[in-house]
C-alpha cells in the first residue's frame, strides 16, 4: 500500500492572501458560515466553501488530498464550521481527511483530535476529569443495565440521559425511575447518563455559555429556558452576562484541555451552588450570543484564525 506524501504543501504567491477552505455543511453554509466567510474575505483571504462530502483521498495527486477549488494543491488553513451527519465510514473518512491535513501542515480551526474528544461527550468528560475540572456526576457505558444501575443508586433523584454524539440539545431526557430509560435502539446500546443538578423545587433554569478563542473568553451569555433543557435551539433565551474569574477560568481551562481553537465552553451550577463543566462544543453556533454581545463573533475568529496562520508562517 502506498503511504500518501503528506509533506506537500501548497503555497499562494506572496502578493496574494492565504487561500482558506471554509467546511461547511452540505447545501453552502448556514448563517453562520455566511458571516464567516465574509469576515475572511474581508481581510484579504481567498475563501472556498465546501464540505467535506466532496474531498478525498488520490494518490493520483502529490499532496495526496483532493479539495474541490483547489486543483490538486492544499489550502494555507482549513476553518471546519462543520463535519456533517453521515455513517461511521463517511464521518471517518471525512476526519482522516482533517488529520492529513494536519499532517500535511495545514492549519486546521478545529483539528480532528478536537472535534473527535468534543463530539464524544464520554471522552470530553474524561479528560476534564483527568485535568481536576469539577464535572457532573457521570456514567458512560454499553448496556441498559448499567445505565439502571446508575439510576437506582441516585437514590430517587431523577437522571439524565443524552444521546452519546447529540448536540443543541436534541434527544437529551430527564428519568425519572430506571423503567423510563429509552430502548438501547434509540442509543445504539450506549448509555451516557449523568446526575440531574437542579432541584426538584427548582424553577428557574439557567446555565451560561462562554465562547472561547485563542486562549480568552470573545463573549458569554446566560441560557434561560422555560424547560429543563436550556439550549436555544431548543426555545431558551439569551441573557448577557459578565464572568466572573471563576467561570472564565474554568471555560478556559476546559478548552485548553480539550486542545481547541475556539469552542463554545457550557457552564452549570449544581443545587449546592458548585459550578461545573457541562460540555464543550467544537463547533458552536454563536446566533444567539451574538444577538447580546457588542463583539462581532464572526470577525474576532476571522482575526485569530489569520493570526494563527501568520504564527504558523512565522515558526
Amino acid at each position: 500500500m502506498t503511504t500518501p506524501p503528506f509533506s506537500i504543501t501548497a503555497r499562494c504567491p506572496a502578493s496574494r492572501g492565504p487561500r482558506i477552505v471554509l467546511f461547511v455543511e452540505d447545501g453552502g453554509g448556514d448563517w453562520h458560515a455566511r458571516r464567516l466567510r465574509e469576515a475572511l474575505q474581508a481581510r484579504g483571504a481567498q475563501v472556498v466553501t465546501t464540505c467535506l462530502k466532496f474531498c478525498a483521498f488520490d494518490t493520483r495527486l502529490p499532496s495526496g488530498i483532493h479539495i474541490p477549488g483547489f486543483d490538486g494543491d492544499l489550502p494555507d488553513g482549513a476553518f471546519v464550521r462543520s463535519v456533517s451527519t453521515g455513517s461511521l465510514e463517511q464521518i471517518t473518512l471525512r476526519l482522516g481527511i482533517l488529520h492529513a491535513l494536519r499532517e500535511s501542515g495545514v492549519r486546521v480551526w478545529n483539528d480532528a483530535r478536537v472535534i473527535e474528544r468534543c463530539v464524544d461527550k464520554s471522552t470530553a468528560t474524561f479528560l476534564f476529569q483527568m485535568a481536576g475540572l469539577p464535572v457532573p456526576l457521570t456514567r458512560a457505558a454499553e448496556g441498559i443495565e448499567t445505565a439502571r444501575k446508575f439510576a437506582h443508586d441516585q437514590a430517587g433523584r431523577p437522571i439524565v440521559v443524552k444521546p452519546l454524539f447529540g448536540s443543541q440539545g436534541n434527544g437529551v431526557r430527564r428519568i425519572e425511575t430506571p423503567d423510563q430509560l429509552p430502548e438501547p435502539s434509540e442509543m445504539g446500546d450506549v448509555y451516557y447518563v449523568q446526575r440531574y443538578l437542579r432541584g426538584n423545587a427548582d424553577t428557574r433554569f439557567e446555565d451560561w455559555r462562554l465562547f472561547v478563542s485563542r486562549g480568552r473568553v470573545l463573549a458569554a451569555m446566560a441560557r434561560v429556558g422555560q424547560t429543563w433543557i436550556t439550549n436555544v435551539h431548543q426555545g431558551a433565551k439569551p441573557h448577557p452576562i459578565e464572568t466572573d474569574s471563576e467561570m472564565t477560568n474554568l471555560a478556559l481551562e476546559a478548552a485548553r484541555v480539550i486542545g481547541a481553537d475556539y469552542a463554545g465552553v457550557d457552564l452549570i451550577r449544581d443545587d449546592g451552588g458548585r459550578l461545573m463543566v457541562l460540555e464543550i462544543n467544537s463547533n458552536p453556533a454563536w446566533k444567539g450570543l451574538q444577538s447580546v454581545t457588542d463583539v462581532n463573533i464572526a470577525w474576532t475568529l476571522a482575526d485569530d484564525f489569520l493570526a494563527a496562520l501568520t504564527h504558523k508562517a512565522d515558526a
